[in-house]
């Protein structure tokens, strides 16, 4: 499905990409997040505790974020490009001339 491994993993991915705060704070998770939990654990920890939990426990179109279908490989990866994107902007930008 649109190059994700189902349904579950495209929606998901589709609400982190589209939404600012989601996708903000997927790009926390990939900065801040510990040893011995991967950026997407972090996120759905983030995503289903606490005061957020109780509010996006899932996506718009109810597909929540700790569904065991979702591709979390595919999830880390997509994660940690948001962030390298962002560096290779501002090292862009920063190797350009100003006028």
């Amino acid at each position: 499905m649109n190059g994700y491994a189902n349904y579950q993993t495209w929606n998901v991915a589709l609400y982190v990409q589209n939404d600012e705060f989601l996708y903000n704070t997927a790009k926390a998770c990939v900065l801040f997040c510990d040893d011995n939990e991967t950026p997407w654990d972090k996120f759905v920890r983030a995503m289903t505790h606490g005061q957020i939990g109780r509010y996006l426990v899932e996506t718009g179109d109810g597909v929540r974020w700790d569904d065991e279908n979702i591709d979390a490989n595919r999830m880390n990866e997509m994660m940690l490009e948001f962030v390298e994107d962002e560096d290779n902007r501002v090292i862009n930008h920063q190797t350009l001339p100003c006028d």
